[in-house]
């Protein structure tokens, strides 16, 4: 084995026990001083970060966002199928359970109950949520609150909201959980609860405006119109191998209106897919985002369009490479075999603006993913291979600005490669599992 195939796998297993620290942390208790809240982690949680901070600097990660779980719970079930998480199955339990539990949540006895608000400090009342906030977050507005506290209880702070990509994600990877065939009767019948749930709200508000994944600009987009149309697809099919052909009619029905939503996001000027379309009718800086290339790997849907084999997702990777190959110091002067570095959109000021590990992650998942694509359709040897050394050589860029310890941060600095950001991030974790595994899966199509 040579030296990259032997990194990769130790990696690869450094990765498995580092993203489970963020599952069901229950010996962790999150102090908020300012907001007056201690706050101990529940079991079924996943938090974004087990490392407790406060901004100071790092960020305070100690939620369990939507998105971010379905992403990692995605990603144990990849590792249960290598072996590597022998209790994946009771977690995967914990973690349907707790996300039952959320639906019950009812920020109207919050809103009018003045004991908490007490509790906060007089500097921290200006973050803090209004009445009027708290008391819309009921029946389905629970799930598009786009995080909650680890021990399952809404989130006092202000955020942005509404957020409508978790439930759709979450629906996408417990359908592949339920594919395994690997959970008792009792999980397999509070998962189709689960399902059922997240896949009416895709139904009901996939079209509506939002935030974006960032959680930063309000309006349509294209990553929550693409896990929303995927998995209202995979439910249509599930439902149909049910027997429920009316409602599988109903997901199929909106998924399509969601695809040709989709169509309209591409720029044929600028050669790329849009990332969003604004509520305020303004054009967006942050046009030209990682986000697009998340959605195609997030979902892997079938067809030619918004996904691995589609040309267009190939132009958007090719001028974002470009972007930020320009953009990132990190980037200049780079040794022979290593891609850029990748990060969210262009002027991005979060901690160092810099290189994020799922982002070139998953610029190296889509390379993959397009190698499985060519070979299995025999569209050539010689396609499947410069994919996989485009995906290899993002990976090698990965390896260059990962610690001695195999650590991922949230970021590492476009200017030094140092880790920032928040410590230990779940999601680099997780992004570095699905990443290997769809080479795994290049290399044997190829």
């Amino acid at each position: 084995m040579d030296s990259f195939e032997h990194w990769l796998e130790q990696q690869y297993h450094r990765c498995a026990p580092a993203m489970l620290r963020s599952f069901s942390p229950v010996d962790l208790v999150k102090s908020r001083p300012g907001f007056g809240q201690s706050i101990r982690a529940s079991r079924g949680a996943i938090v974004a970060s087990p490392v407790l901070a406060a901004y100071d600097p790092d960020p305070d990660y100690f939620f369990h966002w939507y998105r971010d779980s379905a992403v990692v719970i995605d990603a144990l079930r990849v590792l249960f199928e290598d072996g590597l998480a022998p209790h994946a199955r009771e977690q995967f339990a914990d973690f349907v359970r707790f996300a039952l539990g959320l639906s019950r949540l009812d920020g109207r006895a919050l809103a009018g109950e003045p004991s908490w608000r007490a509790r906060v400090a007089a500097d921290f009342v200006k973050f803090v949520r209004t009445d009027s906030d708290l008391a819309a977050v009921h029946g389905a507005a629970v799930a598009a609150d786009t995080r909650v506290n680890a021990d399952g209880t809404l989130d006092i702070s202000r955020w942005a909201r509404p957020q409508h990509d978790g439930p759709a994600l979450r629906a996408l990877a417990v359908l592949r959980w339920m594919r395994t065939g690997s959970m008792s009767a009792s999980v397999a019948a509070e998962s189709v609860t689960l399902l059922r749930s997240d896949l009416d709200f895709a139904l009901a508000h996939a079209r509506e405006p939002c935030f974006d994944i960032w959680e930063e600009e309000h309006g349509l987009h294209y990553y929550t119109l693409c896990v929303s149309a995927a998995a209202l697809e995979a439910g249509a099919e599930w439902l149909e191998v049910c027997g429920n052909a009316r409602d599988a009619h109903s997901y199929r029905t909106e998924a399509g209106e969601l695809r040709r939503t989709l169509d309209g996001f591409w720029l044929a000027d600028a050669g790329y897919y849009r990332s969003r379309v604004l509520s305020s009718g303004e054009r967006s800086s942050k046009e030209l985002d990682i986000a697009v290339i998340l959605a195609a790997i997030h979902t892997d849907s079938a067809g030619s369009r918004h996904n691995a084999r589609d040309p267009r997702m190939h132009a958007t990777l090719a001028r974002l490479e470009a972007l930020f190959d320009a953009a990132y110091p990190i980037n200049h002067g780079r040794e022979a075999g290593r891609a850029p570095a990748m990060g969210r959109y262009a002027g991005d000021v979060y901690y160092s603006g810099g290189a994020y590990y799922f982002s070139t992650l998953g610029a190296a998942e889509l390379c993959y993913r397009a190698a499985a694509e060519a070979g299995g359709a025999g569209a050539g040897a010689d396609s499947a291979r410069s994919w996989l050394r485009r995906g290899d050589a993002y990976l090698a860029t990965v390896r260059a600005f990962i610690p001695d310890d195999g650590e991922m941060a949230e970021q590492f600095d476009q200017r030094t490669g140092a880790p920032a950001s928040a410590k230990q991030l779940a999601w680099s974790y997780a992004a570095f599992i699905s990443c290997v595994a769809a080479r795994r899966a290049a290399l044997a199509r190829s």
